[in-house]
């Protein structure tokens, strides 16, 4: 019951109360930004020369992402290996980029992973009046484009080149970007241009049917794989590039690797998971070069895939981003990770706090019981007048402690045996005097 004498008190209490529930929310808070932080608002993304595939992709990325509440800031580069350089400096600001296979080295795995391989990346052999039967001696004196620092075009080119026997002193290399050979090779400025892209890329689909640029293939394209195994054989159909002028004229023999969605190991599962999403819609569509599904593959090249990939290339995106948007799944797999390791504490301690609670009310019952007790013995021992005067207020004191003494409903018979204990001691003494 509620006295007017205890409303400052209780008002006291109430705030107290209020104090702790704002501590500890804000506690927990605290400690869920610790445990589980939420993602990044922001991705930055290295992708690739303005107007090559990449770009293209990744803007469908960006589109994808934004839907969800995440800007994907998109980042110019040379190519593959340029993402691969930014990927690995972690003080680049890059958490992800398109990355080709055969590019990442020993040791990249320590910071880097994979969420599988997106698409097919031929290698486009661009020509005038190449000589494709003569081989690598058919480059001598050319001039070639072979893409700038930094690119998968000219890595792979310059590597291509060395296995055919081509002493790169004896042509004239050019650092052109993907754009910028197709121009020069469209004026007839230079005499190759190797183009590492995607079949979506629209400067394949520009040389293709430029007079008097032609498209050469490889027809030992077998030991090339077998010399790399992370490379595959394509073929390109005749006609598929203008079918009323039969453009190419024959089916080509293409040798392709492919490109890989690489990202930091530290980037937030959450944002990993998003990408993979946009992956998915963007890739899984049937293509000139593969079947229906087949992008994104969960394929380890050079680096492992991540954790999250494997299990989204299991059983698709986590369960609660199927049903709720993008923040408020995340928000919830937070919670989720906060509240159910703190419910296997909760819950053994709300079973063990009644058992602490009865042996604390009993134990303060019990130690009560034992000054009556003594005040039972010393009534034996003593039998004048003044003693039981003496006894009687001590009695009367014990009685009203246990008269005030908190208990819940459940443990109130402790106290109502003590007191009807208490009023037999009393009537003796009583008695006695």
């Amino acid at each position: 019951m509620i006295h007017p004498g205890n409303r400052p008190t209780d008002r006291l209490r109430l705030l107290l109360v209020l104090a702790a529930i704002v501590l500890l929310v804000a506690g927990l808070w605290w400690a869920l930004d610790l445990w589980a932080p939420p993602p990044p608002r922001t991705v930055t993304m290295a992708t690739g020369p303005e107007g090559g595939a990449y770009v293209e992709v990744a803007e469908r990325y960006r589109a994808i992402l934004a839907r969800a509440g995440v800007e994907l800031l998109l980042r110019p580069t040379a190519g593959a290996v340029e993402n691969l350089a930014l990927l690995r400096d972690a003080g680049s600001g890059v958490s992800v980029g398109f990355v080709v296979a055969g590019t990442a080295k020993e040791g990249d795995s320590e910071t880097l992973v994979s969420l599988g391989t997106v698409f097919y990346e031929p290698f486009w052999l661009f020509h005038r009046g190449l000589d494709p039967g003569r081989g690598g001696s058919g480059l001598q004196g050319k001039r070639i484009a072979i893409g700038p620092e930094g690119s998968g075009t000219r890595e792979l080119a310059l590597h291509l080149m060395g296995l055919v026997g081509l002493d790169t002193r004896s042509a004239e290399l050019l650092p052109l970007t993907p754009g910028e050979a197709a121009d020069a090779l469209a004026r007839g400025e230079i005499d190759v241009a190797p183009i590492l892209s995607s079949w979506d890329s629209p400067l394949v689909h520009r040389l293709l049917v430029t007079p008097g640029v032609e498209l050469a293939g490889f027809p030992r394209a077998d030991a090339h794989l077998a010399l790399n195994p992370h490379l595959s054989k394509l073929v390109l159909p005749a006609g598929v590039a203008d079918l009323a002028r039969n453009i190419p004229p024959a089916d080509v023999v293409l040798i392709a690797t492919k490109g890989n969605l690489v990202v930091r190991r530290d980037l937030h599962p959450a944002v990993q998971y998003l990408l993979l999403s946009a992956a998915d819609e963007v890739h899984s569509r049937p293509g000139l070069f593969h079947r229906p599904g087949e992008f994104p593959a969960a394929e380890a090249i050079d680096l492992p895939l991540s954790e999250y990939a494997r299990q989204f290339h299991k059983s698709g995106r986590p369960w609660l981003q199927r049903f709720l948007s993008f923040r408020l799944a995340v928000l919830a797999e937070r919670l989720l990770i906060l509240f159910v390791p703190l419910l296997g504490i909760v819950y053994p301690l709300a079973k063990l706090l009644p058992a602490l609670y009865t042996w604390a009310i009993r134990r303060r019952i019990f130690r009560l019981y034992g000054q009556l007790k003594l005040i039972e013995i010393e009534a034996e021992r003593t039998g004048d007048e003044g003693s039981s005067a003496e006894l009687l207020a001590r009695l009367n004191d014990l009685d009203e402690r246990v008269t005030h003494l908190r208990v819940t409903r459940p443990h109130a018979w402790l106290a109502y045996t003590l007191r009807h204990h208490i009023n037999l001691v009393r009537e003796k003494l009583q008695k006695d005097r």
